[in-house]
């Protein structure tokens, strides 16, 4: 039997470029226990052993209860099912699993061990798309838009408040957050991640898995690794050398690992060097467990495992979301596996720890779920809050923004303005209490619906200025478009570009839009365009309009968090976390993304330090951002202790106005030698009342100095002469000095304190 993606509910199995794939063979029905043990029914009180003192130690509690557990009762903890009937493979869901859920995990009552609830995704409890009844819950703002925040609180916030939503909701494990970096701008995904420099994705969704797991929800860092295209992303093979992995996308992971602890692990669809992520030793075992020390669980992606002793034995714990693997790969072909010796006993008592430590580590036993009320007032000021930090003021030419009461005629063109802010597709879909704002838009099943969240941009412009005449039309007539333009004072254009999982897009806005901005921008040059999209886009109109402001995906309050920065309410101080590129010609490989072989030909040098490696002058540089106030930086200095850079400068904001700045760290040998001619060292997001000034230190951590030595296994430091730049992005250098930094080398096993 064969299924064509676009009918499937959840697409966390094959690419829209692979077409189909085969499902396991069904029979009249899928029952959810199908290739599994049947464990005996427990009418008493569960067993109570030295797992039930919480005084001992996560690892030692997972030893007791493992040593208490029966092979079968092992076997169930390691498998887990979708948690959403799939009528394509007439799939039934266990009736024990949350409606419309991503995974169910059983329980074992006879020892007390709870069930896992798995709920999707990075931006906020996910309903899946087949399920009939809908959860409404608050999303933040995309991954990118947190990212673009640069701003450890904030990312920390947002991710407490979707883990709150998570377990008020019945869930105690969230497949969140995603840290792949952006090397393909026309990914369907990007919006998921965390940016294009390892520190700032690292660091940013660490943050975010923090806040998630301080609501004793385990939280799943994904998709390890390499899974940068939605093209052929089942069977597509990443090829990099180890050592530009190590300093690139590696590094991202290692960053958020060591920062947040997470629970668990999802390893990926798609192939690297030739071998399924989800059953690679080399990224499960020797990186993952050997140099970084990582002590909770791998889970595979929905259908990301393909075989039973290879993925036992390399290092993943547990196969996530049958029906969608070819076969139950942990389920009875496991037990064949134990009884031949090809897994070996030990092995499945290692994979039943690791689960049992994470769900012990994050209070998984102590805290029961007990499904209560949500807060979504309160938490939709939070996301308001997040968007408006992660909003990014491109371009403000003649200072056309913020909206003045010079402004008596204000013209608003498409994008759904009227209605509500778009949101990005796919597994990650929060679905809102209020309803989709423009429902039918196609696809309107999966990876759609193409969803709008009813938070009116029109509707808050026009309560935020009550006195201007604030006009709408759709923009489907660019020729009325440009005749409002030139019968206005300012225009706005909302802009919009729908990706999700499943599919890759072109880098750029959504049908003829970009003719609709142009003749817009011709009729009227106080044209101001509002982006919401996924990731990067080119912008051939740029030229004809005074402003853009780029609100990415902005959540479920984000029509009232762009009115507030249009309107000056709010001082815009997001920073690109990603490279802008001029067109798809600047990319290290214009022609991706493709099937088959994905070779990285920029290796390490990833977004901004590719463009830097090649002299090329993108749209708009990584770290760029423009503010309603001014802000001035100096006063660098640099020292070097015990290896590591120490950098202190002095932040000023100049302006009239409060508001924050995102000042940023490069560092670079004098001698070369990198990737790219420099790295992210550090960064600080400083508000600042209008006159006040700051002193900021920031600490470079000495792998972001280092080279991975590939035939030494081990992290080297060429000693030499340093320059460490203070800038306000990539391109726009404020400072540079230039300390010496001595030879050395660390392990492999080395990790900041």
């Amino acid at each position: 039997m064969t299924f064509r993606v676009a009918a499937v509910p959840l697409l966390l199995i094959a690419s829209a470029a692979a077409g189909q794939v085969a499902a396991p063979p069904p029979p009249a029905t899928v029952a959810p226990e199908a290739g599994m043990p049947t464990l005996p029914a427990w009418n008493k009180a569960p067993l109570r052993g030295a797992w039930n003192t919480a005084s001992l130690s996560p690892d030692a509690r997972a030893t007791a209860l493992v040593a208490a557990m029966t092979r079968d009762e092992k076997q169930t903890l390691v498998f887990g099912y979708f948690g959403t009937d799939f009528p394509v493979s007439r799939y039934i869901a266990p009736t024990a699993a949350l409606e419309g859920s991503a995974g169910y995990v059983p329980a074992i009552p006879r020892l007390g061990i709870p069930a896992q609830f798995q709920t999707d995704a990075g931006v906020g409890v996910a309903t899946q798309g087949g399920a009939k009844n809908k959860r409404g819950r608050t999303a933040l703002p995309s991954g990118l838009a947190i990212a673009a925040s640069w701003d450890l609180t904030v990312a920390r916030a947002g991710g407490a408040m979707i883990g709150d939503e998570a377990r008020r909701s019945g869930f105690n494990v969230m497949l969140a957050g995603g840290v792949n970096l952006l090397r393909e701008p026309r990914n369907g995904r990007n919006f998921e991640y965390g940016g294009e420099d390892p520190l700032l994705a690292g660091t940013i969704v660490g943050e975010e898995v923090i806040g998630i797991q301080s609501n004793h929800v385990v939280s799943t860092i994904k998709h390890y690794a390499f899974n940068d295209q939605e093209t052929d992303r089942n069977t597509g093979n990443s090829i990099i050398e180890h050592s530009a992995a190590r300093v690139s996308d590696l590094l991202a992971f290692q960053l958020a690992i060591e920062r947040a602890t997470p629970g668990s692990i999802m390893c990926s669809y798609n192939r690297v060097d030739g071998t399924h992520a989800c059953e690679n030793s080399w990224l499960l075992t020797d990186v993952l467990r050997g140099d970084w020390g990582f002590k909770g669980y791998v889970m595979s992606d929905w259908g990301a495992t393909h075989s039973t002793i290879e993925a036992a034995n390399a290092g993943l714990d547990q196969d996530s979301g049958f029906p969608f693997d070819k076969a139950p790969y942990f389920g009875r072909a496991l037990q064949a596996a134990l009884d031949q010796g090809t897994v070996a006993p030990a092995r499945l008592d290692l994979m039943t720890h690791r689960i049992l430590r994470a769900m012990f580590a994050q209070g998984l036993f102590e805290h029961p779920l007990q499904q209560q009320s949500i807060d979504l007032p309160g938490h939709a000021a939070i996301t308001r809050a997040a968007a408006e930090a992660g909003t990014v003021l491109l371009k403000n030419d003649r200072n056309l923004l913020p909206l003045t009461g010079r402004a008596r005629r204000i013209a608003i063109i498409g994008g759904h303005a009227d209605k509500g802010v778009l949101a990005g597709g796919g597994s990650s879909l929060v679905y809102p209490a209020e309803g989709n704002a423009v429902p039918g838009i196609g696809p309107t099943s999966w990876p759609g619906p193409v969803m709008y969240y009813p938070s009116s941009p029109l509707e808050e412009i026009k309560r935020q200025v009550p006195g201007a005449a604030v006009r709408y039309i759709d923009g489907s007539d660019p020729v009325a478009a440009a005749a409002l333009a030139r019968d206005s004072d300012v225009v706005i254009v909302f802009a919009t570009q729908w990706a999700g999982e499943s599919f890759d897009v072109p880098m750029g806005l959504d049908g003829q839009q970009d003719a609709l901005i142009a003749a817009v921008g011709s009729a009227n040059r106080d044209t101001v365009v509002v982006l919401e999209t996924g990731g990067p886009v080119a912008m051939p109109w740029i030229d004809r309009v005074g402003a853009v402001v780029e609100a990415w995906y902005p959540g479920t309050a984000g029509g009232a968090a762009i009115a507030n920065v249009l309107t000056g309410k709010v001082n815009p101080s997001g920073r690109l976390p990603v490279t802008f590129p001029r067109s798809v010609d600047q990319l290290p490989d214009p022609a991706l993304p493709h099937s088959g072989d994905v070779r990285y030909r920029e290796g390490a040098a990833v977004g901004y330090k590719w463009f830097d490696a090649k002299a090329i002058k993108p749209l708009f540089a990584f770290g760029h951002g423009l503010s309603y106030t001014r802000f001035a930086s100096g006063g660098l200095k640099a020292s070097v202790a015990n290896g590591a850079i120490a950098a202190s400068f002095t932040v000023r904001n100049t302006g009239p106005r409060a508001g924050a700045s995102v000042a940023q760290i490069y560092v670079a040998p004098v001698a070369g030698g990198w990737e790219a001619p420099k790295r992210l060292g550090g960064f600080a997001k400083v508000d600042l009342a209008a006159g006040a000034s700051r002193t900021v230190s920031v600490n470079v951590d000495p792998r972001l100095l280092a080279t991975w030595d590939e035939a030494g296994h081990q992290w080297r430091i060429a000693g030499g002469a340093y320059r460490v730049t203070l800038a306000d992005s990539a391109m726009d250098v404020k400072q540079t000095v230039t300390v010496t930094v001595p030879a050395s080398v660390l392990p492999a096993t080395w990790r900041a304190r």
